[in-house]
């Protein structure tokens, strides 16, 4: 009867960690640019600054972020491969953190004085950490 139970157990947990995406194991890191560290820093910087408009694991927050808002702003967009951050490269993207997107019409705030180089670099491994192999390699140019 124990060994029935600890089995079901074990099942169970194994069943249920398979529905969930966790960028910390599943980011191929071994052939991208980044680490399984900074991924995992990450993922605390992004939480702690970016998900709030991008959702906890880059997915975006909307449906279809290319509509307008009621209030006429467009939503931000998922990083996780699924909208367009992966076609700019990387100093592109960094571009994007440090001035934000007021400049160009959007409401991202700036992070270049909030976030030093290292916790940027380590929010984009985390995004990118969601990118399916196929897209991270196209964004690489391989």
């Amino acid at each position: 009867m124990i060994i029935k139970t600890i089995a079901i157990g074990l099942a169970i947990t194994t069943l249920s960690a398979c529905g969930k995406q966790d960028s910390i194991t599943n980011d191929n890191s071994t052939d991208r640019w980044y680490n399984k560290t900074q991924v995992s820093q990450g993922k605390t910087i992004f939480k702690a600054n970016c998900a709030v408009c991008h959702g906890d694991q880059a997915q975006g927050l909307v449906a279809d972020w290319k509509q307008t808002l009621p209030n006429g702003d467009y939503p931000a967009p998922p990083l996780n491969g699924a909208g367009h951050a992966w076609h700019h490269d990387k100093a592109q993207l960094l571009r994007s953190i440090n001035n934000g997107g007021v400049p160009l019409g959007g409401t991202m705030p700036a992070f270049a004085d909030k976030l030093t180089d290292e916790e940027k670099l380590a929010a984009i491994a985390y995004f990118q950490s969601f990118w399916p192999t196929k897209t991270y390699q196209i964004w690489d140019g391989k």
